[in-house]
């Protein structure tokens, strides 16, 4: 018994002839004859009763049609589900960020959501390497926003935009009096930086060490959020990504460009190029790459 002959039973007992039914099926008279009987050989029931001269079904035959329909009507529901999967992808789309994309995302996220009303979207804070490859390769994202370069061959990694690092001062510091910073200003001054495992804190060391300085770390963090609460109760400076503060909370520190060409981060858009991505994922990846042509 498969879904083709179910369909070929309930479609004749709905139409109720030969005639009309086959007609509606796109078969011949004669098959449509043979598939039914065929099916009550197989279930080892009598379907139709022959000796009427209307088409008239047995109280098995009955029970069968009844469940027949709840099952083709799931089995369409299934099949165009399929279909739309096929065109559209399962309605989810899960997105790991760091703290400075906030600054275009929720842009990109309100056209998005203009063409796939119903996705549900998730975002989660994936802000070292670790956890951006851990996040991609287990498949708790579909993408990642990241300033991590991935060197993994099945990771397509892009490079979206380059933003400048800059520093931030607390209130009442000598060095809120300068326009402009040189990293060597910066030297004996209690510094924070991003933990061992984040490209920020390589950037901003590399530049550190390109200028022959060796910064005074004091504290080490995970998040810009805490650095920026450490500077503005006077515990130190530090340097973040400029869209970070521009687009962050209002903050009583003072935020100085740094005058070195080389201390600002570039910042990826990362997924998983082996792994099969649903029409909405490779279309909110568009988005993002448009936004910064």
């Amino acid at each position: 018994m498969d879904i083709r002959q179910l369909k070929y039973f309930t479609t004749l007992v709905d139409e109720q002839t030969y005639t009309k039914a086959a007609s509606a099926l796109h078969i011949s008279q004669p098959s449509l004859s043979a598939a039914i009987k065929k099916l009550e050989e197989e279930v080892g029931l009598i379907l139709i009763d022959r000796s009427k001269r209307q088409l008239q079904i047995t109280r098995e035959g009955q029970i069968l049609y009844q469940e027949s329909r709840k099952l083709l009507h799931h089995y369409e529901h299934v099949s165009f589900e399929m279909d739309r999967l096929k065109q559209q992808g399962p309605l989810e789309l899960s997105i790991g960020l760091i703290e400075s994309s906030m600054f275009f995302i929720p842009n990109i996220l309100t056209h998005f959501k203009q063409e796939y009303h119903e996705v549900r979207i998730s975002l989660l804070e994936t802000l070292s390497l670790t956890d951006v490859m851990k996040a991609l390769n287990n498949f708790d994202i579909h993408l990642a926003i990241t300033n991590q370069y991935i060197h993994q061959e099945d990771i397509e990694t892009i490079p979206i935009y380059e933003e400048n690092l800059v520093a931030l001062i607390p209130p009442g510091h000598t060095l809120n009096q300068r326009d402009t910073l040189h990293i060597h200003d910066l030297e004996e001054e209690n510094f924070i930086v991003c933990k061992e495992g984040f490209q920020t804190r390589q950037d901003i060391l590399n530049a550190f060490s390109k200028s022959g300085v060796k910064p005074n770390i004091q504290f080490e963090i995970e998040r810009f959020e805490t650095g920026c609460s450490l500077v503005e109760d006077g515990l130190g400076i530090t340097v973040v990504p400029e869209n970070y503060v521009r687009y962050s909370k209002q903050t009583d520190c003072a935020i100085k460009k740094i005058d070195s060409a080389s201390i600002s981060r570039i910042v990826y858009l990362a997924y998983d190029k082996n792994r099969y991505q649903p029409p909405i994922v490779m279309r909110f990846i568009e988005l993002v790459r448009e936004f910064f042509v």
